[in-house]
């Protein structure tokens, strides 16, 4: 290398290079010896396994119950969130402090301890449900879990902060002075919030809600806990291909499905951030 060369190059750049290769080997191999397996078969590069998943009934399901789970959490963290971190904009700096941090919390406590958590709560014999029976409402234990609610419950429990966070600070930047200039021109309160706050708010708004919808296409935990092995999800049926059965090429396939997805959805979340950063 001659010495214009190395005028290019960044003067601490030979020293970050040995981490560089240890994460490229380390995050970019797997998945590119993943991306091989989806494509290849015995006789070589083959799409076969691509058309066993549309093919199979199971595998579809699975693939389509996790995109349904994952939009009703998102719609739900959406319907949950803008009212949260809305109420959060508009407490003195003192209150907001103490209402962010009973937000960020907790992320301090193990996903684990917390979804078990929930059974304490939403079980038969839990909290909801005593309650519910000794103010004479039901007679019987309602199932809040096993089943797809509690798989709902549980993912919008650990996600909503995710939402709210990124959507309380992009509510900061909007000038208040803004709306007060509609409602100098005549515009109730009301209007003055749907027709200059919210769409302001809409770019970060989307962008959360494809976040949530994105970590929940990963969510393994939750679903297996909550779930009780009845409401099976793509990262449930990728620990039943590469644990038990194996069968690595198929597992390859389903998880290059979902990584193409998530990739189109984070390219969405970008331009609706890039969006929002212009406003």
């Amino acid at each position: 290398m001659n010495s214009a060369s190395r005028r290019r190059v960044a003067p601490g750049f030979w020293l970050v290079a040995p981490l560089l290769l240890i994460m490229a080997l380390g995050f970019n191999l797997p998945l590119v010896l993943m991306l091989g397996r989806s494509v290849m078969g015995e006789a070589g590069f083959t799409l076969t396994h691509f058309i066993e998943i549309v093919q199979v009934p199971a595998y579809l399901k699975v693939l389509l119950n996790t995109f349904r789970i994952a939009l009703i959490t998102a719609v739900c963290c959406m319907l949950l969130g803008y009212p949260l971190a809305y109420w959060l904009r508009r407490l003195p700096a003192r209150w907001q402090l103490l209402a962010l941090a009973a937000v960020v919390i907790p992320f301090w406590v193990s996903i684990l301890v917390r979804t078990y958590a929930w059974i304490v709560v939403l079980g038969n014999a839990g909290i909801v449900n005593r309650t519910l029976t000794s103010l004479g409402w039901i007679d019987t234990p309602v199932a809040f879990l096993y089943n797809e609610l509690g798989v709902v419950i549980g993912t919008i429990n650990v996600l909503l902060p995710f939402l709210v966070l990124p959507l309380f600070a992009a509510m900061l930047k909007i000038d208040e002075r803004l709306m007060r200039a509609a409602e100098t021109l005549g515009a109730s309160g009301w209007t003055a919030f749907w027709r200059v706050f919210f769409p302001l708010s809409l770019p970060a708004l989307a962008a959360g809600a494809i976040l949530v919808f994105i970590l929940t296409l990963g969510f393994f935990i939750t679903p297996a806990i909550l779930g009780g092995g009845r409401v099976p999800m793509v990262a449930n049926m990728l620990d039943l291909l590469v644990n038990h059965l194996p069968n690595w090429e198929l597992a390859s396939t389903i998880s290059t499905v979902l990584l193409g997805v998530t990739l189109v959805l984070f390219a969405m979340y970008l331009r609706l951030t890039a969006t929002r950063g212009q406003a």
